[in-house]
């Protein structure tokens, strides 16, 4: 049957913050999909433009303009195009929004399409969509990531400034995904016990990703608590540790502040190289502002050998800038965000150019999530060997986890996992 694009219609929904978001419903002869597009709160200057209305309306958060648009110009240009020519389709958005940062359109808008057409493009080639992403990515196998679980949030996701944002637990030691999730899982509810005995319920509030938000300001007490939910757990060396520091929101005029105390770029390298040597710390993830090039050249150069140091707000999912990364050592693995970048195609071209350099990539969420589980299959059809969709909890995140579980059953004995 022809997987001719019939219509395209937009609309206006929430997110799991309860701001507005973009939702695509797309027809064929054959089926009737959807997708919606995500939004991040500490978002990097670098990407792609999320179209707001402004004005009073949800805030100014109204995201009446980018469904306008893609219900008007992108709709005309899309209809008809055959949904299985993923690329051709996000190359006719990308020529018609003609910026850098899709700022005539809206990366918001233009995503909602992209992501559908994908999952209709599955439909029409009688697969699943990790498969059908695995065919036009060219990934080499499907793999199960090992899941980053943000189980202590603090920063910008817990109203909080100038503080190191996620705390991550990485299930490594294990043969499986499922396994995997199961050991997370005990070791979320194990840290929730263990900070209801130690500040009261108040410290087991959840942050916007699914976490922990307690009234603690050090760091090392934090991971000092995930460390003993670990071992409680019954997991020890089993579970390391990550983190996602955010230092942008915390970086200015060429200073890093981190509470009261102010850092240059070498010093607060010397803060994360004692974390590392205090707990079994094995991820980084923007450990230097956004801008902050020679920052993180030195990051790597000091820390890279043992550690995996992940660009997000430095990369914004973006092939010239990690072009640039790879030029200048700037760090080893690629966080991957599809709206902040806007399609689909060139989503897979970022994580592509990174694969051939051998850094890792890391499928991640946004901390304004949806239902949308389209992440879960993308992670897994690229092959990717980690994934960060949040905590244990709240529908938004768990939605992608149960989906891997679903992949994996799916792909029975033939399951890869992890690296």
């Amino acid at each position: 049957m022809s997987g001719k694009i019939l219509s395209i219609r937009a609309l206006e929904v929430l997110d799991s913050r309860g701001n507005p978001t973009v939702k695509c419903v797309l027809k064929t002869p054959k089926c009737t999909v959807s997708a919606i597009v995500p939004s991040g709160a500490s978002t990097g200057k670098h990407e792609a433009l999320e179209l707001r209305d402004g004005g009073r309306r949800y805030g100014g958060k109204g995201v009446r303009k980018a469904v306008a648009n893609a219900n008007t110009a992108l709709s005309k240009a899309i209809t008809g195009m055959d949904c299985t020519d993923q690329e051709a389709i996000d190359l006719v958005m990308l020529e018609l929004d003609g910026t850098t940062h899709k700022s005539k359109l809206g990366a918001n808008a233009m995503l909602a399409v992209s992501l559908a057409a994908c999952r209709a493009g599955a439909v029409h080639k009688g697969v699943p969509l990790y498969e059908y992403i695995r065919s036009i990515s060219e990934s080499e196998t499907i793999r199960l990531p090992i899941p980053q679980l943000n189980i202590i949030n603090s920063g910008k996701h817990a109203g909080l400034e100038n503080d190191i944002q996620e705390h991550m637990i990485f299930p490594m030691g294990f043969k499986s995904f499922s396994e995997a999730m199961r050991a997370g899982v005990e070791t979320y509810h194990q840290l929730k016990a263990i900070l209801r005995k130690k500040y009261g319920a108040q410290a087991t509030l959840l942050g916007d990703e699914g976490g922990f938000a307690p009234p603690i300001a050090d760091v090392n007490e934090r991971l000092t608590l995930i460390m003993d939910a670990i071992s409680q757990a019954g997991y020890g060396k089993k579970i390391k540790l990550g983190l996602d520091c955010a230092s942008s929101e915390f970086f200015k005029n060429g200073t890093y502040t981190l509470g009261k105390k102010s850092y240059a770029s070498a010093e607060l390298i010397d803060v994360y190289r004692q974390l590392s040597k205090a707990y079994p710390l094995v991820s980084i993830e923007d450990g230097m502002a956004e801008d902050d090039w020679e920052g993180w050249a030195f990051l790597t150069k000091q820390l890279g050998n043992r550690l995996q140091l992940v660009g997000d707000d430095l990369l914004v999912t973006n092939e010239a800038r990690i072009k640039r990364a790879i030029q200048e050592k700037s760090c080893n693995a690629l966080l991957l965000k599809v709206n902040q970048i806007g399609t689909v195609t060139e989503s897979i071209e970022a994580a592509n150019l990174c694969v051939a350099e051998k850094w890792n990539v890391v499928v991640s969420h946004r901390s304004g999530e949806t239902e949308d589980d389209f992440i879960a299959d993308l992670v897994a059809g690229l092959g990717a060997s980690q994934s960060k969709f949040g905590a244990p909890a709240r529908s938004d995140r768990v939605a992608k986890y149960n989906r891997l579980l679903e992949i994996e059953q799916e792909l029975g004995r033939k399951a890869k996992f992890g690296n």
